[in-house]
């Protein structure tokens, strides 16, 4: 199955979302963001669905594979902060939260400044 991710993303680092065939989930990782942060699964995944996304590529923890972080919100406009990596084309979520106000503010600012809203 192929995921068309239509998105309007202000920041980026080497990913090219067209490429991409879906969300690669294991049962630990999914339980985890729910116990952990009360972030379901299907949170993370609405954040790549709506517009606008802020990623970066995570340097400081990024030693064995690639991993990035995003800034987003879901269909219900709860604001996320996730950090991911890319395995064979899907999106493997690391960690989920609510983004700190420091977070938000940066987000909040990054969609004024580049979409005008």
């Amino acid at each position: 199955m192929t995921v068309r991710l239509y998105l309007y993303i202000i920041e980026i680092y080497m990913i090219s979302f067209s490429e991409m065939e879906g969300f690669d989930w294991d049962s630990g990782n999914k339980g985890k963001n729910q116990l952990k942060h009360k972030v379901h699964w299907l949170e993370c995944e609405e954040v790549f669905f709506h517009q606008a996304l802020i990623v970066k590529e995570d340097t400081i923890h990024s030693k064995a594979e690639s991993k990035y972080a995003v800034l987003g919100k879901t269909a219900k406009n709860r604001l996320l902060a996730l950090v991911f990596t890319i395995r064979s084309k899907k999106i493997r979520i690391i960690s989920a939260r609510d983004m700190s106000r420091k977070e938000r503010s940066i987000y909040e600012e990054k969609i004024k400044r580049n979409t005008g809203f």
